[in-house]
């Protein structure tokens, strides 16, 4: 039995419950093969451990998390800019909306870059159609704070 795909946005929100992130704007990329995440700095702990700071959010104020998670393996990726990289890849958990699955995600410095996160085709396939012209179709749009009217 095949499970039914569902149409999700471009942009989504989503949590990684191993590192305890929730709700971080990501990027549904069907052309990226891997999925990655912003993160400022890491370091191995040994040869099957890293230690790496995530930023998960840069407005209004940035906010981030260290995190220690099992490495998976380290890679050669050639992203966009044709500049080719190592890149730690590890394994966690990751929640679009009810639906949770396993994901590599690499370690990547994504200053700059409109999200945090990049969920790319691997960790998609399967389960979601990407609507490129929509946003957060499975998450909902984040509910901004009300303002106070000043008298």
């Amino acid at each position: 039995m095949t499970r039914k795909e569902v149409v999700a946005g471009w942009r989504e929100r989503v949590d990684i419950p191993d590192w305890g992130i929730r709700r971080v704007r990501a990027k549904l990329d069907t052309g990226a093969r891997t999925s990655a995440i912003d993160v400022a700095q890491y370091e191995m702990i040994d040869d099957t451990h890293v230690r790496f700071e995530i930023v998960y959010r840069t407005k209004p104020e940035r906010k981030t998390r260290w995190v220690e998670a099992p490495c998976h393996r380290v890679t050669r990726v050639k992203p966009s800019s044709g500049k080719a990289s190592e890149r730690v890849i590890c394994h966690t958990r990751i929640r679009i909306g009810d639906d949770e699955f396993d994901a590599e995600v690499g370690l990547v410095c994504r200053k700059g870059m409109l999200c945090r996160m990049l969920v790319g085709r691997e960790a998609l396939a399967g389960r979601y159609f990407v609507d490129s012209s929509e946003k957060y179709l499975v998450t909902g749009k984040a509910k901004k704070k009300a303002r106070k009217k000043s008298s």
